[in-house]
């Protein structure tokens, strides 16, 4: 009769390929007169394995774990042990005293193909001090019951062993499935049930352990995903299956990437910031889901990210989306709903691991997955108790500094691909005779090892696939701090707002107090120090440096940075120098005879690769060498927008050119976004189409008063800031810029040319009834004095009639406006 035990259970002997140490050997180390193993060199005569295993003895031997015998022998049987300083608790089989002989469900186990561990390691130290002890190893283990179990090693085999009573007729069986060194042939496993099926038959004992079952059922689950998918998609990437999948067009390197992650199963796209990894995702995600089921897909992203996804995902799909945030008890009431994506911030993940775990999501996706780079972090530590079916990890910069970094973001997706970090470190790195890593070597082997689950593709390769503009937002939370600035300033808007809309006037102090609170606003959203010079509550100011430092890991990249404050610029600057960047600084302060030797150091400089500048940097700069343009703000006026990008997307550009646009989540530069949405050129200009006189019953002031009350009411819900919904991490990184997302300019409505046009109205406005009614401001019976009156022969009607001011003068009273706004525009 088969049985299956709920534990798992190692092979007797040493895997596969290496042999086993002499009797003792991994133990030479435990007598306390020897000298301590040191940890971060390895002792000359020690190979690496003898090494590591010699860590383990020396670490476990010293442990205060807790130990339990759970089985049916003093010596050979299962224990628990217990961590009580992590709470952590590992099944251990004992069946000997060499490398290979035992088993332990802790993860280093799992991968680290010595065949041991701390935990087995302190059992064994413990159990040889027991009555008995040394004889029954001697004797070795010998079980009656026959097994089949899953070898750990560096390669992950399924072994048939025989016990002492297996039955000729288990045998006979078994070496039709199994080859002459027990290991389950490769066209066995889609028919190992049936050998499961034929062993019941028979009347023994054969224990089939759930992980050797586990492995086998998903190496056939990932064989017949890829014939049901040759079969959806039986032109790869040109099969017209792809029309259907996502709600836009893909390029052809894209429906590569997504069909490459739907067939792997778990992977890793790789492809260079600007190719569009969101997209890839979102589109594999749909064929898992018409393809195997899938019905749950937990997006973890930076925090900043989180609304996008949610974007991108209702763009691209029908597939339902929740954001997950607030408060512990609110985030547990968003998993419980019903979605088929949910999308959580990594700063979370170890607070609502049991809520994941609940909803038990069937595939994950990892954004930004730089995040977990660092193994020893919580936030990787966490990630990595995530558990799921199928994974997708996303990042343009898998490998940024050291080869920890890309070993501990593959773990994520194949925790055996690499094989433990020693022996990975030591097989790709040179260090110096101290120890210090001086460079890399074998890297092909790498590539080679990863090609099963790494798709990677940088823009020259794809180049002739790519538009010429690719642009995308990034939302970004506000502290308290901020908030309550912007809303203090939201609640003048809104008074004003409501006074315009009862008496259809606007005193000239109403304008200014207007125009500031909107600028105080616009201010507060970038960072509080532009309104108080004192304090520096804000993430933008640190994501926009985090994302230029991760970008500009391509050597080839320099970036152009663009806001309107030269206060925002002060803590740019700040922020870059106490990095390895030494940016150029460009403003209307600038000298006339010193801004061509900015720009000439720029372009010939090959260590200056950062540009800030404010908005007068925006007409006649060619920056062609750069090929990335920040928006630390939205300009309101889309003209302005298109001269920043102009300065870089213009002839001679050679090359695609990303923008991206820093968005306050839940503020007038998100209600903006979210509000209008509208062709370029809208709100062209101060002249309305170019006439050359403005009408009282005509729209333009009644479309800026509008449109500033339908904004600051159209704000969406504000990032929650609380202890259960932590700031974004630092490391926050760069997200990929799509090709098909529409260009800002028709995101972006004009605000600053209908402020101009619309305070000029006011203010010759003000001059007309003035004339009209002499020094006296109360309303006059009679306009019929005023030159600006005039009657309409037909109807009879009166009406103002103004002439504009001179184009100059307008710009010069925006200048002035501006400044008394608190701005620091410069011409």
């Amino acid at each position: 009769m088969m049985k299956a035990d709920q534990w798992k259970k190692p092979a007797s002997k040493s895997r596969a390929g290496q042999p086993k140490d002499k009797r003792g050997a991994s133990r030479k180390v435990l007598t306390k007169t020897e000298k301590k193993i040191p940890r971060t060199r390895k002792p000359a005569g020690m190979t690496l394995e003898q090494w590591q295993r010699g860590l383990r003895a020396q670490f476990g031997r010293d442990q205060n774990f807790g130990l339990k015998n759970i089985g049916d022998h003093a010596i050979f049987s299962e224990f628990l042990v217990s961590n009580p300083e992590t709470g952590g608790n590992y099944k251990v089989a004992v069946r000997g005293r060499e490398p290979g002989d035992n088993f332990c469900s802790c993860p280093d186990f799992a991968v680290n193909t010595l065949g041991t561990c701390k935990h087995i390691e302190f059992v064994i130290s413990k159990l040889e001090k027991r009555r008995g002890a040394k004889k029954a190893f001697a004797a070795g283990f010998h079980p009656v019951y026959s097994e089949v179990f899953l070898r750990y090693g560096v390669r992950r085999e399924v072994v048939f062993r025989a016990g002492t009573e297996c039955p000729k007729t288990l045998l006979d069986l078994a070496k039709r499935y199994f080859d002459d060194k027990g290991l389950l042939i490769p066209t066995a496993y889609a028919r190992f049930d049936a050998f499961l099926k034929q062993a019941g038959k028979v009347e023994c004992d054969l224990r089939c352990y759930d992980d050797a079952i586990g492995f086998i059922a998903r190496a056939r689950d990932q064989a017949m995903r890829r014939v049901i998918l040759d079969q959806a998609f039986p032109q790869g990437a040109d099969s017209p299956a792809f029309d259907a999948c996502v709600k836009t067009s893909l390029y052809p390197y894209q429906r590569y990437g997504a069909l490459f992650a739907a067939r792997a199963g778990r992977c890793l796209i790789a492809d260079d910031m600007g190719l569009g990894k969101t997209v890839q995702a979102i589109a594999a995600a749909q064929i898992l889901a018409d393809v195997v089921g899938v019905e749950r897909v937990l997006v973890v992203s930076p925090t900043s990210l989180k609304h996008q996804w949610a974007q991108e995902i209702a763009r691209f799909t029908d597939r339902s989306a929740v954001v997950i945030e607030g408060l512990l008890a609110r985030r547990a009431e968003l998993y419980r709903e019903n979605s088929f994506y949910k999308i959580v911030n990594y700063d979370v993940i170890h607070r609502d691991m049991e809520p994941i775990r609940r909803w038990a999501p069937d595939l994950i996706i990892l954004d930004e997955a730089q995040r977990i780079k660092n193994w020893k972090t919580r936030t990787a530590k966490s990630v990595k108790k995530l558990s799921s079916e199928y994974a997708i990890v996303l990042t343009g910069t898998p490998l940024e500094n050291r080869l920890e970094e890309l070993h501990s973001i593959v773990e994520f997706v194949d925790r055996f691909r690499l094989g433990p970090m020693f022996q990975f470190l030591s097989e790709h790195q040179h260090a110096d005779e101290g120890g210090k890593v001086i460079g890399y070597r074998n890297l092909g082997a790498v590539a080679k090892t990863l090609a099963p689950i790494l798709v990677r593709r940088n823009k020259r390769e794809v180049l002739k696939e790519l538009p010429e503009r690719i642009e995308k937002s990034f939302f970004l939370p506000m502290t308290p701090q901020q908030q309550n600035h912007h809303d203090e300033n939201r609640d003048i808007v809104g008074q004003i707002v409501s006074k315009w809309r009862r008496y259809h006037f606007l005193s000239e102090t109403d304008q200014r107090r207007l125009m500031i609170a909107l600028q105080n606003m616009r201010m507060a959203c970038d960072s509080s120090y532009l309104l108080d010079q004192s304090t520096e509550f804000g993430v933008k100011a640190d994501e926009v440096c985090l994302f230029c430092e991760e970008a500009l890991e391509n050597p080839d990249v320099k970036i152009v940075v663009f806001s309107q404050w030269l206060r925002m610029h002060e803590l740019l600057v700040n922020r870059l120098k106490r990095g390895k960047w030494e940016p150029v600084l460009f403003h209307g302060g600038v000298p006339g005879s010193k801004r061509k030797d900015l720009i000439r150091r720029f372009k010939e400089d090959p260590d200056l690769r950062i540009f800030l500048s404010t908005d007068a940097g925006g007409v006649g700069l060619n920056l062609q060498n750069a090929s990335m343009v920040v928006n630390v703000e939205q300009p309101w006026n889309p003209a302005v927008l298109e001269q920043r990008i102009g300065r870089v997307h213009r002839m001679g550009q050679k090359r695609p050119v990303h923008v991206a646009h820093f968005i306050s989540q839940g503020t007038i530069e998100h209600g903006m976004l979210s509000l209008l949405s509208f062709k370029k050129s809208m709100f062209a200009g101060v002249l309305d189409g170019g006439r050359d006189e403005v009408f009282l019953g005509g729209t333009k002031l009644k479309r800026f008063m509008d449109t500033v009350q339908t904004a600051t009411g159209a704000m969406t819900g504000s990032m929650p800031s609380s202890d259960d919904d932590a700031p974004p991490d630092p490391q926050s990184g760069q997200e990929e810029l799509f090709a098909n997302e529409p260009a800002a300019s028709e995101q972006t409505p004009d605000w600053s040319d209908l402020l101009t046009s619309g305070l000029a109205f006011i203010n010759q406005l003000g001059r007309a009834i003035q004339a009209g009614q002499g020094s006296d401001r109360s309303p006059a019976p009679d306009s019929a004095g005023s030159p600006f009156v005039v009657r309409d022969e037909k109807t009879g009607q009166s009406y103002l009639k103004l002439p504009t001011p001179d184009p100059e003068l307008l710009l010069k009273a925006a200048d002035w406006l501006t400044a008394m706004a608190g701005g620091k525009r410069k011409t």
